[in-house]
């Protein structure tokens, strides 16, 4: 397993942020999660058996790719570490691999997993049918039919999708019913997609995801002779973003930029920018920032990205925050299908939408920082979002 270079303290908090903010019977299982992973993380033997599937399973290590095209074009040197190339098209391989054989140590028979995008349910329920684990995947009803595809390839691999009904029908009340099923099964193991939820949950995610920061580093230095200015990742939950920024933390000179969702404007249930627009407050079990309603409660949410469109954030990225180490900016929609399409059509490579966040960040910045170099992290592919681009192609919304 790589190592990482923060850990929150014994509680579980990473400065202000964190926490384990939940009912005893769901502080039980945190518990027992928090024993096993700390046992498995001192473990020669579990740490080579996850890397030896990231290597034969995943198809590790995911190679970096500098867009020619798009350089000449903009004018700084723009490189893209490639998660999507990784099995099933995303960075969220990394830690279901982790965390089902964290499952299946625990002698855990069941695994329940939340989706937005669908990615994550899609890489559970692959790697639960290769351990032998039952599998249920809650989405929200709203996200199922954008991601009709991820949700056919779910029930293809033997998984079970649970549609959640309830409130706005999307990530955050996917959440809601995993953790609800999770704390009455004692043979469960709940997946936490992103570096959210409480401890240990945003540490042990990271520390799964931070393959992509340690593979990121080596390689841009090997390809170019130095650092990168700037590392830059869309962030909802923000695992793939945390993900790539711990291969980077004590690099002081070079930045670190994660990209919210911005959607539609600044306007209350526009944008899903917790960050940027949001204040600390409690949400499923820990304490971050957070899009509230006028009663402080979670408010509404939205972004044209499925996985994206999550009220608060990882707690570790709040920290980073509020030290100044990482910065944090908005896209709207229409900057995230621009880059989108520029990067299909310049360099022959699909984006998925969430991606194309950062990306459109990125080119931002090389207008602003001639011959910079600025890698990005393409979280996944965008065949999950061909279907709904062509919707709203059809339906004329994107001019």
């Amino acid at each position: 397993m790589v190592q990482s270079t923060t850990k929150p303290d014994s509680q579980g908090f990473f400065g202000a942020y964190g926490g384990q903010y939940v009912p005893e019977a769901l502080k039980q299982r945190l518990d027992e999660v928090t024993r096993a992973f700390e046992a498995a993380e001192a473990d020669p033997a579990f740490q080579k058996e996850f890397e030896d599937l990231c290597t034969h399973y995943a198809g590790r290590p995911s190679p970096i790719f500098h867009c020619n095209n798009l350089s000449r074009a903009f004018g700084a040197e723009i490189w893209l570490k490639r998660e999507d190339l990784n099995h099933l098209g995303a960075h969220k391989i990394n830690n279901t691999l982790g965390q089902c054989l964290l499952a299946k140590r625990m002698g855990k028979t069941r695994v329940i997993a939340e989706t937005g995008a669908g990615q994550h349910g899609v890489a559970t329920a692959a790697t639960a049918a290769l351990m032998g684990l039952a599998c249920t995947i809650c989405m929200g009803e709203v996200d199922v039919e954008r991601q009709k595809l991820n949700v056919t390839r779910m029930e293809m691999l033997g998984a079970k999708v649970q549609v959640a009904t309830k409130g706005q029908k999307t990530l955050k009340e996917a959440v809601d019913d995993a953790l609800a099923q999770w704390i009455d099964d004692d043979e469960m193991f709940y997946v936490l997609g992103s570096a959210v939820g409480p401890h240990p949950y945003p540490y042990m995610v990271k520390r799964f995801q931070s393959v992509i920061g340690t593979e990121a580093r080596s390689q841009i230095l090997s390809e170019t002779g130095r650092l990168p200015d700037a590392c830059l990742a869309c962030v909802g939950g923000g695992s793939n973003a945390i993900g790539l920024f711990s291969g980077f933390f004590n690099d002081a000179a070079v930045r670190l930029i994660g990209v919210e969702p911005g959607g539609r404007g600044d306007g209350y249930g526009q944008h899903a920018a917790s960050l940027c627009l949001g204040e600390p407050g409690v949400m499923h079990g820990f304490n971050s920032y957070m899009v509230k309603n006028a009663q402080g409660d979670p408010g509404e949410v939205y972004s044209i990205s499925a996985g994206l469109d999550y009220p608060s954030v990882g707690p570790e990225h709040a920290q980073l925050k509020d030290t100044g180490r990482a910065e944090y900016v908005r896209v709207t929609d229409k900057e995230a299908l621009d880059a989108f399409f520029l990067l299909s059509r310049k360099e022959g490579i699909i984006p998925a939408l969430e991606s194309s966040h950062a990306l459109a960040q990125a080119l931002k910045m090389a207008k602003e920082l001639p011959g910079s170099l600025l890698l990005v992290n393409l979280s996944g592919r965008g065949d999950k979002d061909v279907s709904q681009v062509q919707q709203l192609l059809a339906s004329g919304a994107l001019g």
